[in-house]
């Protein structure tokens, strides 16, 4: 039987690249790191607004797909606008600027990659733009140039390496953006709706920013499917509230609004939020189309849309899981948006909430390294203000727990059993402030966990989860406990639903080490040595090293297995029996055996 094609369709393909990045590497590379997180989150969420998806990122640079080249070009020259506002806010060797190229071409598809003239032309023209500037083709100038307010300069058929044929290129004259931009804002009625204020913060007193959950439009005409429109906007009220993280403002109050048009940002005064979920419904037959968009209201700023098309075969699922997906994507967009925001702040102004967002950043972007780790310590430092500032912020008191945890991983502590005391301490007193709190039960699912209480640790893993299933760490958490007492298939359920809630979770390290130690305790050493590769690629720690070393011992691959043993043993002098393991490994771990034997077999001579 001959292999089937290659699949092919036509794409809008965008690439960006930051202008001097190695330079900025160079002489600085934590602060030029630093910078280039907050730089993609800004490209990203742009990205991500106009229907686009990023396939392609290494060090500085982005590639992403459009189905559409107006969303493309709308989606780059946002986020261009948007970077030349942060510069302009900014010292200047924190001021970053990209360059983008833009393509309409055929590709090959490839599992999530993309390949072909229709990328590699994308890749080409990117460094032809100036610097903040935008590159197109010809091809995709003419696809846009009548739908958009934008001006075009020619600057001629340009010869490409690996093209065939010369590409007519065009820089867009950015000066004119403003006019497109406006014309993809949501437009506001003239009038808004008269509603009594409720006795709630303003938005700009509020601690923490709350959201609010409009009725659901139904786009059909069928009053009878007006019980499927509220029962999703109801049901997206329900699933945020899961969260904790953020006020919802409540349904009777959101509610009065439906039927009528409204002027968003009046309507996020009126209510004391900040965020809006707005929505549609458009039922045809048996499908169903189920739009949805969250609106910062004070910035009148789209941070995503999307669109859901079902088929009607169980109506309440539709309504389930549409109203799951929507929550998942509020919560996390809000938290990277508000950080965002901190860079325009001056340190002396900020709340409580403001400064447990900053030490949230540090947190997830610490360096994962034995013995030190700059940004766990500024997390804490963050987090211990918060609570200074505001004593029942659970949520910092969960995170100050978390922090002491990778402090004991991490080889930080000077005082494993101190440090243990700690990590209790805080996830009970998070816990008293919110019974509730996934991070708090998490906390002391932790503790339980290094002390090797492992049943106790699975019951707060799974409360977390029970309280809110959107939340991926939560599945981390009981999947990583289930590993760890023999539960192998049951742990690598857990683990892929967590992955599956949260793809671009920037500590997806800690989900493949886990998924490595499912892999391992089933015998699947092949998958094991990816995961656990991927793992290593984010988190340096030696115990991973280890995990790396015993997976090749056990798939018997002689040198390779000896030269991470030895990398291992350099970081671990110390480590001299098959007790020493265990005790720097989980106690009572059903995989201790499983990894020393892998040692074993790559080398390790341990003392009888």
């Amino acid at each position: 039987m001959s292999e089937s094609k290659p699949r092919r369709k036509l794409a809008a393909i965008l690439a960006a690249d930051i202008v001097g990045f190695s330079r900025m590497m160079g002489e600085n590379e934590d602060r030029t790191l630093s910078n280039l997180k907050i730089c993609r989150a800004i490209t990203d969420e742009s990205i991500e607004t106009y229907h686009g998806r990023v396939f392609g990122s290494a060090g500085d640079s982005v590639i992403a797909e459009f189905a559409s080249p107006v969303d493309a070009i709308v989606a780059a020259v946002e986020f261009q606008k948007n970077m030349r506002d942060r510069n302009n806010e900014v010292a200047p060797e924190d001021q970053m600027q990209f360059r983008v190229g833009l393509n309409l071409g055929d590709v090959i598809v490839e599992g999530d990659n993309l390949y072909g003239d229709g990328v590699n032309v994308a890749a080409r023209l990117e460094p032809l733009a100036e610097p903040g500037g935008i590159c197109v083709s010809g091809k995709f100038h003419d696809e846009v140039r009548r739908k958009l307010d934008l001006g075009f300069v020619s600057s001629g058929p340009q010869e490409m390496k690996n093209i065939e044929e010369p590409v007519h290129t065009f820089m867009v004259e950015i000066g004119s953006s403003s006019k497109v931009l406006e014309a993809f804002a949501v437009p506001a009625p003239a009038e808004p709706t008269p509603q009594a204020a409720p006795e709630l913060p303003t938005t700009a007193e509020a601690k923490v920013p709350a959201i609010a959950v409009l009725p659901f439009t139904n786009m059909g005409g069928d009053p009878e499917q007006e019980y499927f429109a509220d029962g999703i906007s109801e049901d997206i009220i329900t699933n945020l509230s899961l969260w904790r993280t953020f006020p919802v403002i409540s349904r009777n109050s959101s509610f009065t609004y439906r039927g009528k048009s409204h002027n968003l940002k009046q309507v996020a005064q009126e209510l004391g939020a900040r965020y809006i979920v707005e929505g549609s419904v458009r039922k045809g037959g048996n499908r169903v189309r189920i739009t949805a968009q969250l609106i910062d209201a004070e910035e009148d700023h789209h941070l995503w849309s999307e669109k859901w098309d079902r088929t009607l075969e169980d109506i309440f699922d539709v309504q389930d899981e549409v109203s799951e997906a929507i929550a998942r994507r509020v919560a996390p967009s809000v938290t990277g948006h508000e950080q965002i925001r901190l860079t325009r702040k001056r340190p002396e102004n900020l709340s409580a909430w403001e400064v447990y967002l900053q030490g949230l950043r540090c947190y997830h972007e610490r360096q994962h390294t034995d013995y030190e780790d700059p940004g766990l310590e500024q997390a804490r430092q963050h987090f211990e203000r918060a609570v200074e500032m505001e004593p029942s912020h659970s949520d910092a008191h969960a995170y100050l727990g978390l922090t002491s945890m990778f402090e004991l991983t991490q080889r930080i502590t000077k005082d494993p059993e101190k440090t243990l005391d700690e990590i209790m301490a805080h996830g009970r007193k998070a816990e008293s402030l919110n019974h509730e709190n996934p991070l708090a039960l998490m906390s002391i699912a932790s503790a339980y966990f290094f002390r090797g209480d492992h049943p106790t640790a699975l019951d707060y893993a799974q409360r977390a989860v029970q309280f809110n299933p959107s939340y991926a760490f939560s599945f981390f958490w009981q999947g990583l406990v289930q590993v760890h007492i023999g539960e192998y298939q049951q742990g690598e359920e857990s683990i892929l639903k967590g992955i599956e809630l949260s793809r671009h979770d920037p500590n997806m390290n800690h989900f493949n080490a886990t998924h490595y130690f499912a892999l391992l305790g089933q015998g699947r050493y092949d998958e094991a040595l990816v995961a656990i590769d991927k793992a290593l690629r984010q988190h340096k720690v030696g115990l991973m090293l280890g995990f790396r070393a015993a997976v090749l011992g056990h798939l018997e691959r002689g040198s390779e297995a000896k030269t991470a043993l030895d990398r291992y043993l350099a970081l671990r002098p110390n480590l001299k029996t098959r007790d020493d393991y265990r005790r720097i490994f989980v106690p009572n771990s059903a995989l201790a055996d499983p990894i020393i034997e892998g040692l074993v077999k790559a080398g390790w001579e341990p003392d009888e």
